[in-house]
């Protein structure tokens, strides 16, 4: 059965239990000031002034929102990664074409993917960013994830071959015969 608070005497205002008797009073005319205080326009260049309105708030928080539903995106497409790595693929790498990931205080795309997206692996993710520039849609869906990522590796394992014109360059430059 709970215990019922004890009446409270019309002359007296209790604060809480324990506490000091003018400290009700203090606390209520401080918080009279802050009011007054915070409706009182801020003055140019005020500590208060550049803690409520950053530079450029509204790009951020357009930045901020594009990566949230990016972000959405990639966590919808990871279910059934065999059918949409494709579109994944685009989603990540418009995240790091556009920085997005600088909204949100990461310093690099795979700081951010290591911390935000969750594919199994971050080289996953990684290869997933890259796939749009190395591969056409057709072909990549239609020999699908494994094979492209195979792909992929094979391709980074790979040593670059040199061009001919800097392999033509390489060469000494021999003298000319005099002509007979």
């Amino acid at each position: 059965m709970p215990v019922p608070p004890p009446p409270e005497s019309p002359g007296r205002k209790l604060g809480v239990r324990g506490a000091a008797p003018w400290a009700a009073r203090h606390a209520e005319r401080r918080a009279l000031e802050a009011a007054a205080r915070l409706r009182e326009p801020l003055r140019p260049g005020s500590a208060r002034a550049t803690l409520r309105t950053p530079d450029q708030a509204d790009r951020i928080k357009a930045r901020i929102g594009e990566l949230h539903t990016a972000l959405g995106r990639v966590r919808a497409l990871k279910k059934n990664l065999q059918d949409g790595f494709w579109e994944l693929g685009h989603v990540l790498k418009h995240i790091a074409d556009e920085r997005l990931f600088d909204a949100k205080g990461y310093a690099t795309f795979e700081a951010f993917i290591e911390r935000e997206v969750d594919l199994g692996s971050k080289s996953v993710a990684l290869k997933l960013s890259r796939l749009p520039e190395v591969f056409l849609e057709p072909a990549a869906r239609r020999h699908g994830l494994d094979a492209v990522l195979a792909a992929l590796d094979a391709l980074d394992s790979a040593k670059p071959v040199q061009k001919k014109a800097a392999a033509r360059q390489a060469l000494p430059v021999k003298p000319l015969k005099p002509p007979k």
